[in-house]
Formats: structure tokens, sequence, C-alpha cells
């Protein structure tokens, strides 16, 4: 290690594309053609003064104190081993890492071997800084192609890559194999994942056997439980082709609760009287998929739903996070050790360097090592220990440790020690804190999955400069509009909370604070996209300030809250857990006044309707009519009669619910409802479709439109149906115009629901026109939107959609008709509503 070069260094990684495979093909051949190919690429690097640094199985890490050198070693390593049987994917970055006995550490390793991670054999990959000292000092057959930015599997930001192209290397490649290629949510990470080369590697090959489905990460909090699942997640993209998706249960509260999340996160609707574990069964069962289902602990009596989940999936796996294992038929418990040695002073190096970039190890290296032992090897304690590092040099950071965490010796015996190690190094972290940075600290734990600026300074007196301290000192984390609590974090900050004088208040603070959110990003009968992703983002701490409400026994604010978030959940099919949360407020509040109590029962029961209980659907109802008609307000009898005349459509009882219907539009009308007198008028146009009368559903549709488009009220779903009745009265060129505009605004609010049904009708026209292929992708698409959000199409619209089916069939036979669905399922929704919109174009 003495010759390794210090300073800026530039770092090549080689990696053997399919060895496993080509381990199987050649067989005992395999060790004599390894070695050749070693030898190869040893006198490649060497002839350019390369200095091998470690080796690990087939690949290299090799050191250049010049990038120009480690190109030109690259380029000349893939000319000698072309024509070989053994492909070689690069990487070359250049940075300036640590030093240490035993080789470098820093970020910069961790992206080198990444960008090689991301390429193809044959191919070599360079990165920004290294090109950034390469351009002007190539030879005149280098080209450095730049192939953009791309998020590499290390989870940090994007990082721009360049591909080396020379006479004698391959030129074309695949894609590259980062984060943006693939199907998945996972998260952005601040920095990579040091160490756990080891770990992450087994967790992997564990996944990847065809016995074990449930794999369980288990220990202490800090342990790293989440990171860890995360990379190893992002190694396994290429494993699942329907996707890796992340799914944090932090926030949620209740067992119950958690099958719904996972529904969230994958984007599967509650529709068609499917119960969610339904919904989400049907959506999984034939998808090659893996979940990451983090900080379970608390939700342990979910376990069996989850363990169910995925074992009736067969290509569905799960990696979880949990303090405790599930205890599950199918589980595998994986304990999550604490760091190595070697790895937990590079993490500490690592973190201290990055709020210190002078930083050093020189001759604090035992220093270091030993805070690393009295921390127990624990990631978190070890981040915070070193944002210390900015102020107090390791010795002197070893000797406040010596002072705060000496031997533990109390605690319950069921708590691991290395828990209660974690408590007391936050406690020592709290304890550092000023009188204000405490409070704030403390009162910061009343939110859950985050919050606002804003939040902070309106539920808990913060202010900008305390939030940043705590930020600084990694008490808090920032994100780009918002800020968090480790999960772990906020637990003992919650313990401080519980014990002050004015945790009740807090509590209240946040609920009202969140029931006005509410209140204000809804308006009208829909929000806009941008209200309805605030409102996804908060659900959690709009969930709390529910539990909350409770909590402080305040029957009131509760009931508020949850009538302020019916029309979201409806809108993001979240109809289990609003119809249960309103049914639970109203029981509480018996005699809350009689609007709040109105539009509860209200939107409470076309909930039940979604969900295909008519009882319950009734029942609310009738309360509705008969809370208004108790007080004689005659306008809202005319909601409950609109809503009783839906009902009543909805199980074909057509002449009671046109009754109904008509008695509610002559009351919106008596009092100037124009909101409400169009959507009378559009249900009576969707009944008189449902009766096959096409003519007059164009009469009622059209007359509740010039309503909505007088007053200003959203007019997609008019426009939709319209186009319905126009396919219907055989007038396509007027039913091209309407599914025009009906779809341009559907995706422009973010409607799934809406653009399935207007590529139906979009459909029928592609037909009418001859244009068969564009016909068969729109039906493809519809049908993938209505299995995702288990809709039920309403007559008329499933007549049009059997029809479209029938009439492909005839004119291009089965097998055609079955490959143009398939292609019109692999669309994105973006790319199926700009292929519709040219169609009728």
């Amino acid at each position: 290690m003495a010759d390794l070069p210090t300073g800026t260094v530039t770092f090549l990684f080689t990696d053997i594309e399919g060895s496993t495979k080509l381990l199987r093909e050649l067989g005992d051949e395999y060790a004599p053609v390894l070695a050749e190919h070693r030898r190869i690429l040893r006198d490649a690097f060497a002839a350019h003064d390369g200095v091998e640094v470690d080796t690990q199985g087939d690949a290299f890490f090799v050191a250049f104190a010049r990038a120009r050198d480690a190109v030109a070693a690259g380029a000349a390593a893939q000319r000698a081993i072309a024509s070989g049987p053994i492909q070689v994917r690069m990487g070359i970055h250049t940075g300036e890492p640590l030093r240490t006995d035993e080789g470098y550490v820093g970020m910069d390793i961790h992206r080198g071997a990444r960008i090689a991670a991301s390429g193809h054999g044959g191919q070599v990959l360079i990165s920004q800084t290294a090109r950034e000292l390469v351009q002007d000092d190539l030879p005149e057959e280098f080209v450095l192609r730049d192939l953009g930015e791309h998020r590499l599997r290390d989870l940090t930001r994007p990082q721009r890559i360049f591909q080396l192209v020379a006479e004698g290397l391959e030129r074309e490649f695949p894609a590259l194999a980062t984060l943006e290629n693939r199907p998945t949510n996972l998260p952005p990470q601040p920095t990579p994942l040091i160490g756990r080369v080891l770990e992450l590697q087994e967790v992997v090959e564990l996944m990847r056997r065809p016995d074990v489905h449930l794999l369980t990460l288990t220990g202490p909090g800090g342990a790293g439980k989440t990171r860890m699942a995360l990379q190893a997640a992002a190694d396994l993209l290429d494993d699942f082709g329907d996707g890796v998706f992340f799914v944090g249960l932090s926030g949620i509260a209740e067992p119950s609760l958690v099958v719904s999340t996972i529904a969230q996160a994958l984007g599967v609707k509650e529709a068609g009287g499917l119960s969610p574990e339904e919904s989400l069964e049907r959506f999984l069962h034939d998808r090659e998929l893996l979940l990451v289902l983090d900080n379970l602990e608390h939700l342990l009596d979910a376990a069996p739903q989850i363990s169910e989940l995925v074992l009736k999936a067969p290509a569905v796996k799960a990696i979880l996070s949990s303090r405790a294992p599930l205890r599950v038929s199918g589980e595998r418990e994986y304990p999550v050790p604490e760091l190595a040695d070697n790895d937990a002073v590079a993490l500490f190096s690592e973190r201290a360097q990055a709020i210190k970039p002078d930083f050093s190890l020189n001759g604090d290296g035992p220093a270091v090592a030993e805070i690393c032992r009295r921390l127990d090897g624990l990631p978190l304690a070890i981040e915070l220990a070193a944002a210390r590092a900015k102020v107090l040099s390791p010795t002197a950071l070893l000797e406040r440790l010596d002072q705060r965490l000496p031997v533990l010796t109390g605690g319950g015996r069921d708590v691991p020690d290395r828990q209660r190690t974690l408590r007391d190094t936050i406690a020592w972290s709290y304890e550092l804190l000023d009188e204000t940075e405490q409070r704030l600290f403390s009162r910061l734990a009343v939110f859950v999955g985050g919050f606002t600026l804003e939040a902070a300074e309106q539920v808990c007196d913060a202010d900008l400069d305390t939030i940043t301290s705590l930020v600084e000192k990694s008490l808090v984390r920032r994100g780009e509009d918002r800020f968090r609590m480790l999960e772990t974090i906020r637990e003992f900050a919650s313990e401080r909370l519980e014990e002050s004088l004015d945790f009740d208040d807090v509590k209240r603070m946040h609920t009202v604070f969140f029931l006005a959110f509410a209140e204000q990003e809804w308006s009208g009968t829909r929000p806009n996209p941008a209200s309805l992703e605030r409102l996804d983002t908060e659900h959690d701490n709009l969930r709390a300030a529910l539990q909350f409400a409770r909590e402080l026994d305040d029957q009131r604010l509760e009931l508020r809250l949850a009538a302020a978030l019916v029309n979201f959940w409806e809108y993001r099919s979240h109809l289990q857990e609003g119809l249960e949360r309103i049914r639970e407020a109203l029981d509480r509040d018996p005699g809350a006044p009689p609007d709040i109590r109105a539009r509860a029962l209200h939107r409470g029961a076309l909930m039940a309707l979604k969900q295909g209980d008519f009882e319950t659907a009734s029942l609310m109802a009738e309360s509705e009519r008969e809370l208004h008609a108790s007080t004689g307000e005659e306008s809202g009898a005319g909601e409950a009669l609109h809503l009783l005349g839906i009902m009543a459509s909805a199980q074909g009882r057509f002449d009671e619910a046109r009754a109904l219907l008509e008695q509610g539009r002559a009351v919106r009308e008596r009092f100037g409802d124009f909101e409400g007198l169009s959507g009378s008028f559009h249900n009576l146009g969707l009944l008189a479709m449902d009766q096959g009368d096409f003519k007059r559903a164009r009469a009622e549709l059209e007359s509740g439109l010039a309503i909505a488009e007088k007053h200003g009220i959203d007019v997609a779903n008019s426009l939709c149906d319209l186009g319905f009745a126009e396919l219907g009265d055989g007038r396509i060129d007027h039913a091209r115009a309407r599914f025009e505009g009906a779809i341009t605004r559907a995706a422009r609010m973010g409607w799934t629901e809406n653009v399935a049904y207007c590529l139906v009708g979009i459909g029928a026209i592609a037909v009418a026109a001859g244009q068969f292929d564009q016909a068969g992708r729109f039906l493809g698409q519809a049908e993938l939107l209505v299995e995702e959000l288990h809709l039920n199409l309403e007559f008329y619209a499933e007549a049009v959609r059997g029809q479209v089916e029938s009439d492909l069939r005839s004119r291009l036979g089965e097998e055609r008709l079955e490959a143009l669905r398939v292609e019109g399922r692999l669309l994105s929704i973006e790319a199926a509503v700009s292929e519709a919109l040219a169609a009728l174009d």
C-alpha cells in the first residue's frame, strides 16, 4: 500500500459481465481462462502506471496518479481481451479519497465502482470529474461520448457519465443499468452506503434463491437496516421485470393500514367493491416484483397479511426491515451486524469530511477506531458522533464520549445492549443542545413523515436558525422542500415531548394546523393536481392529527378534519379507510352542527356506494335526508335526494332514480346551486344512456355542460360522457371533439379513471376511421387502467368497449388483436394520451 498515489487519484474498476453463466459454460476450463484474463489486464494496467489496490473475485480496483493513464489503460485492456470469451465492463472516476493503512476510503471509491456496474461488457464509462481532467489531454483517437445524467445504484444524486469511443472498442450498447432505466421508486440517498460488501452479497444471494420470498433484516434502531435494504434492492433491479418499490411504514400507526399503504405506493386503487387486500392480491398475482417494506416493528400484527400477500403471488418477493422478526411462515431472518472496524472508521471519516472538508485521520486513526468501537459499530451513532468533528478533534470527542457513554448496566433485560447504547448516543447529542434547541427538538416529534418549515413555525414555534442548527447536528434531515427526523431519533424526541407540560398544546396545534391545511387545499368538487400531491405528502400527518383529536377527546375537531378529508380519500381511492374514519367520527360526535354532519354523511355514502356497500350508503343517505328535514334546510334535502337517485340508478331502479334526481334538480334550481344543478343534469344524462336513450342523454348532458362552462366548473367528466352519447346517437365527428377536450383535461388533472373512459370512446372513433392498430392499442391501455383501478365500467361504456373488441377481432383476427392489446398495455399513460390525441386530429 506504500506505492498508492495520494491527493487527486483516478480509479479504474472492472467487473466481468455474466461470470456465473460463463462458469457454467466453460466448466473446468474457466480457471485457466480467468487466469490468462487476469494476466492480460494486469499487464495493460501496469504498462500505464496503474497500481492494483484490490481484487474481489474476478474484479479489479486499480489506482492511477493521472486520469489520462487510466483512460489509456482501460482502452488497452479492452482491446487486448476483445477476442476472448470474457467481457468486462469498466468504470473510471477521479476524486480525493482518504488514505488509510489498508487502502482508500471515501465516497469516490463507491462512486467509481457503481459507474462500472452500470455498464456492459466491452464498455468503458468515465465520470464527469475524470472527463474534466482528460478532455484536453487525450489522443486524437479517443472521443468521450456524453451519455447524460444518471442515478447510480448507490442511490445518490445523478451523475453525468461519458463513454470512451476509440478504434478497436465496441461503440453501441444497451441503456445503462441505472435507476432511471428501471421501474422503481427507490428514494435518492444523500451519501452512498459505506461497507456492508459481504452482507449485501449475502442478502442479494438469498433473495435470488427460489425458496426465499420474505427476508426480514433485523437489528436495533440505527443499525442501518433501511439503508442496507435499499442498496440490496438497487442491486436486484435487473432481477425483477416489473420493478422494485419502496414502502415506508414509519408513519403508519395501525396495522390495518399496512395493506392500503402498500397499495398506495404501487398505485393500486380501490374500486369495484373489492377490499384493499383483494385489490392488491389481484394486482400482484402475475407480476415479477420486489417490495421493500421499511420499519415494521410497530406493526407486527400485520405480519400474517404481509406473508399471505407475498406468498400468494408466485413472482413477488419482499425485503423487510424490523427490530424484531415477523415470526410468520415463509420468513427468512437476516440479523444486520454492526459495521466491521474498517468500515466503521471509513463511515466516520466520510461523514466528518462532508462537514469539514480538510478532515484527515492522520494520527487520529486509533481515536476514531476507539470511538467506533464504543458506539458498537452502529451507523447512526457513528454519524451523530462524526457530526461533532467540525468543532471537536477525535481525541476530544472520545473524551466527551467517555463521559456521556459509560458502560451501560441498566435497562430492561429484553432490550439489546446496542439499542441502549444508541439511546444514550442520542441523549448525548440532545444534552449538547441549548434550551431553545432542546425544546424545538422534542416538539418536532409531533410530525409524522416529515414537515415543512411553515408547519414547524406554526405548530412548534420554530425559527429557521434553530432548525438549521438541528440539521447541522444530524438530528433533523433536510430534503428539497421539507424536513424529517430519522425514526429512531423521533422516538427519542417523542419521549421528551411526552414528558413536557405542553404536550397536549402541541398536539392541538398540530391538529388545528392540518385541519386548516386540509380545508384550504380542497376547493370545489375536485382539487387540482398540485393540491392532491400536497395532501398525499401530508397523509401521515393528517392521520396523526385525527388520532391526536381523539386523544384530546375533541370529537368536534375529529369530525371536522374527517369531513375535510372525505373528498381526498374518495379521489385517491382510500375508500375503506375514509369510510371507516367517517363512521367512527360520526358515532363519537352525534351532536355535531348539521352542516358538518351532513357533509360527512353525504361523502361517506358515496364512498360506500363505490365499494358496492349499498346498505351503508342507503343508511347514510337516509340519515342525511332526515337531518335536513329536521332542520328545515331544504337545499341540503336536495343533495340527499340526488344521492338517493344515484344509488337507485346504480341498482337498476331507473324509474325511482329519475324521480329522485328530478326532485333533487328542482331543489338545486330553486336555490341557485349551479354546481349542483350541473351535476343533476349530468346524472340524468347517464341514466338516459343506461336506458339507451341517447338523444335524451345528449340533451341532459349538454344542459349540464352549459351550466358548468358558464360558472367555471370542471367539465372533463361532462365532455367524456357527452362523447359516449354522441357515439350512441351516431354523431362521430361531434364525439371526436368531445373526447379530445375530455382527455386533454383529464390528463392535465391526473384523473386516470376519466382517461380510461376516454380511451374506450376514442377506440370506437378509431375503428370508424379505419385506424385499427391504434384502436387495438387504445383498447389495451384502457383495459390496463380499468384493471389497475379495479373499475366496473358503466353499462354504456362497457357496451362500447365490447363492440370495439368485436369489430377489431373480425377485422384483424385474434392473434393480431392480442398483439396490439399487449402494445397498448406497455404504453405509458402519457404516451397513450398523446397517441389518442394524434388519432383524433
